[in-house]
């Protein structure tokens, strides 16, 4: 496999797990999987969160994909996009880490950006905080960020319809 291809599809596969870990987040974080996602919505001064056991779902994915194009792992069954798909999923599983653990929720540095797109990030997620419990909400992806005056017209459409409760900082605004 030329370096190309491999890069293509290393590139690919993380734009792809975007798409991933926001249908996850909508539809397994604030459904069937609230109850390893909730403590990541509520205050509390814990290192680790029972949320962070979906990093070990995106490394064990990856580690699949690793195995699956190895071969030392599978032998002459090895499917070589393999290795460069589970390259993607870890990429995309540092950059989650750097941007949504790191500068979101300022686990490992503190900066708060004054503008640009990591502002952008930056209040996205926040108002994707803004609400109590897992019912509505907005800005369920990680790295691709709607613009907040439009997320907050929807958070309010939200409660005005009796889908979502907002906290208080919230419904002052």
């Amino acid at each position: 496999m030329s370096f190309l291809s491999a890069a293509l599809i290393v590139l690919a596969s993380a734009a792809a797990m975007e798409f991933v870990a926001w249908a996850s987040h909508k539809y397994i974080m604030h459904g069937f999987g609230w109850a390893w996602h909730r403590d990541h919505h509520e205050p509390h001064d814990n290192l680790l969160e029972k949320n962070d056991l979906y990093a070990l779902v995106g490394a064990v994915i990856s580690i699949a994909m690793f195995a699956v194009g190895s071969p030392l792992v599978m032998g002459a069954d090895a499917w070589a996009p393999g290795t460069w798909i589970g390259l993607g999923v870890l990429l995309y599983g540092v950059i989650y880490t750097l941007i949504h653990d790191g500068l979101v929720h300022q686990r490992y540095f503190r900066w708060v950006p004054k503008r640009g797109y990591a502002k952008r990030l930056v209040q996205a997620h926040k108002l994707h905080h803004a609400t109590i419990g897992k019912e509505g909400g907005v800005s369920f992806g990680f790295v691709v960020a709607r613009d907040p005056a439009v997320l907050k017209q929807e958070l309010r459409r939200q409660r005005e319809q009796g889908i979502t409760v907002l906290r208080e900082a919230v419904e002052e605004r």
